[in-house]
């Protein structure tokens, strides 16, 4: 019977434990919020320096397409040149929106 009662005693002492130690590790749910926000924000003016540079390899990738398009007289090099010209446009314009989304 003894040997019983030190065992419950012993799982009772662990649980009080283990409930205290949880509760001295738990932070505050709007610190952690704040801190993630802080590093994304760090990050935003990389990203949109890479943007703006993927638009500009776009750009260039496809200037060279249409002017080979244009050389060969393929009937189709209007609708090709829009179609990069309005990707490099959607690229640049979404960097800006995102920064003036999130006040950057």
């Amino acid at each position: 019977m003894r040997k019983i009662v030190g065992f419950k005693v012993s799982i009772v002492g662990f649980l009080v434990l283990m409930a205290v130690s949880i509760r001295c590790f738990s932070q505050d749910g709007n610190a952690g919020i704040q801190e993630a926000t802080n590093k994304v924000k760090s990050y935003f003016d990389t990203g949109c320096d890479l943007m703006y540079a993927i638009g500009a390899v776009v750009g260039i990738i496809g200037a060279v397409k249409v002017f080979n398009k244009w050389n060969a007289g393929e009937p189709d090099t209007n609708k090709v040149a829009a179609a990069w010209f309005g990707s490099c446009i959607f690229l640049v314009v979404v960097a800006t929106v995102l920064k003036s989304f999130f006040g950057i």
